[in-house]
Formats: C-alpha cells, sequence, structure tokens
C-alpha cells in the first residue's frame, strides 16, 4: 500500500502540532504555519477549510493515504453506530497502531517499519501488511529477531502503559486487543464529527 515518502515535519507545521511524534518536532517551537508569512497574523479559515485540516490530521496521524482513508470511511458509513467513532476504530484496529500502542514503536511510523519488515506476529503468524485489521481476542507480538532489534528494547524501556481495551504481557513479549475501544480512549486530538460532515458534501 501506497505511503507518504516526502518530509514529515512539514506535515507537523501544516498541521500546527507535532504528528510525526517526536520530542524533537519542530512544530512544538514554531507551532504556525511555514514561509515567510506563516507567524504573521492567521488567515479567517473557512469552513471547508476547517473540515479539511481535521481530515488531514487525521490521515497524517495514522500514515494512511486518501483512496484507503476514503475506503475506511465508506466502511465506517456502512457500520452501526457513530460514523465517525467507528472510523478511529478501524485506524486503531490496524496492525502498526496496535504495535505502537503497545509500545513496541515510539512512533506511528517505526510501527509500520517493523510490521512492513516482517518482526510481528499476530496469532503466532508472521505478517507484514501494517494495515491487516486486528479483531478482538487477537494476539500481537515480535519474532524472535525483531524481540532483540536494538530500537525495539530501547522503546519498551520507555513505553508508556498500554490503553485499556488492550493488555500487554511483558512474560511473552504479546499484546491482545481485548475490545474495540471506547472514543475517549483514543489518545487522537482530532474533531471526527467534522470528517464526516467533509465527506457528507
Amino acid at each position: 500500500m501506497a505511503r507518504y515518502i516526502g518530509p514529515k515535519h512539514r506535515l507537523c507545521r501544516r498541521v500546527g502540532r507535532p504528528l510525526c511524534g517526536s520530542a524533537k518536532c519542530p512544530a512544538l517551537k514554531r507551532p504556525y504555519r511555514p514561509g515567510q508569512h506563516g507567524a504573521g497574523r492567521a488567515r479567517k479559515q473557512s469552513e471547508y477549510g476547517t473540515q479539511l485540516l481535521e481530515k488531514q490530521k487525521l490521515r497524517f496521524t495514522y500514515g494512511v493515504m486518501e483512496r484507503q482513508f476514503r475506503r475506511y470511511f465508506e466502511r465506517a458509513r456502512r457500520s452501526q453506530g457513530v460514523t465517525g467513532e467507528v472510523l478511529l476504530q478501524l485506524l486503531e484496529q490496524r496492525l502498526d497502531t496496535v504495535v505502537y500502542r503497545l509500545g513496541f514503536a515510539r512512533t506511528m511510523a517505526a510501527a509500520r517499519q517493523l510490521v512492513s519488515h516482517g518482526h510481528v506476529t499476530l496469532n503466532g503468524r508472521r505478517v507484514d501488511i501494517a494495515s491487516c485489521q486486528v479483531k478482538p481476542g487477537d494476539t500481537v507480538g515480535l519474532t524472535e529477531k525483531g524481540s532483540r532489534l536494538a530500537v525495539v528494547q530501547e522503546s519498551l524501556l520507555v513505553r508508556n502503559p498500554a490503553p485499556a481495551y488492550l493488555s500487554f504481557d511483558e512474560a511473552t513479549m504479546t499484546g491482545r486487543l481485548e475490545r474495540l475501544p471506547l472514543r475517549e480512549e483514543i489518545p487522537v486530538d482530532v474533531d471526527e464529527s467534522l470528517v464526516v460532515e467533509l465527506y457528507a458534501r
């Protein structure tokens, strides 16, 4: 599946937030638009511009391209429940997202690379597709080689506790998706209702 390979911090500056997950992101020091006039008076944002910005934030956060994101939205729209919340749940069920939430990687991009390089297992089988959907009850772990990687060891030393909808077994170095996450448990600062409004135009 396609992915964005351009400058990561340019996206962070565009939305004014450190979407890359780095503690040294330029958006933390300069939380305004890039360019010569970025620090000047902010332009008034139109309704469409506000909705588009929220969608871009969500896309950039999960590293999803437009066509794939649209498919997630259509799937959420056809599902039962609140469309925006279901959309976030689908994105949280991505294998690379689960790997990141479990603390195997320090950023979402690093988690995606860990999966695509074949260092992650799903229910005991090696999987290298980052967009693979993890279902409640599924177990996510690392291959023997993956668990020995220096970047993984460093990430586990500074990992945050897993969210309530995930369980982590330190003895076996595996995590389990216990249930679908609730909206308040998803640590994404995005107004998903604006994304729904944008696609409803």
